[in-house]
């Protein structure tokens, strides 16, 4: 058997931590990990102690037929990144590396072009990660220097960021 290499074995757990998800239209499963320790995870869910989309039957931006990367400010939840970021010190991520997997609710499938929404962004830049790592596939993932979502500020110029 051949050994998993270590970015895809961290993807491998955000996969299984977005299994927790209860959003109807994509769920994402984040970890956070420094020095080759798991720091923190999080997934898609509304905030603790209201009711998920899946347990209401609904989703506002489903139901009005909001894109993708829009309107976020209707969604119930909180994204997988936004979760593994506040469950952990600013301390234990200066330094660290964001694993982040999402899948389409409807079809199973990864999600295509996967990025950080542009409140996402904000967090993890503040938050000390310096590296996004994204899975495009079984095998295959994008890495995004922070450095690179800090010089490249979407809104300077009005643009979506997801």
């Amino acid at each position: 058997m051949e050994r998993r290499d270590k970015e895809n074995y961290y993807l491998d757990i955000a996969e299984t931590v977005l299994k927790r998800g209860s959003c109807r239209r994509r769920n994402f499963g984040a970890v956070i990990v420094n020095n080759d320790q798991i720091i923190s995870s999080g997934y898609t869910g509304a905030p603790r102690g209201r009711k998920n989309c899946i347990d209401l039957g609904q989703c506002i931006r489903e139901s009005m037929k909001i894109p993708r990367g829009e309107r976020y400010e209707l969604c119930r939840s909180v994204h997988a990144e936004a979760n593994a970021i506040v469950h952990a010190s600013r301390n234990e991520m200066i330094g660290a590396k964001l694993y982040l997997v999402g899948r389409e609710v409807a079809t199973g499938e990864y999600v295509k072009n996967t990025a950080p929404c542009s409140m996402c962004k904000r967090l993890i830049i503040n938050s000390g990660i310096y590296k996004v790592i994204i899975r495009d596939d079984e095998n295959y993932f994008r890495e995004i220097d922070v450095d690179y979502l800090v010089k490249n500020d979407e809104s300077l110029f009005g643009t979506l960021g997801y």
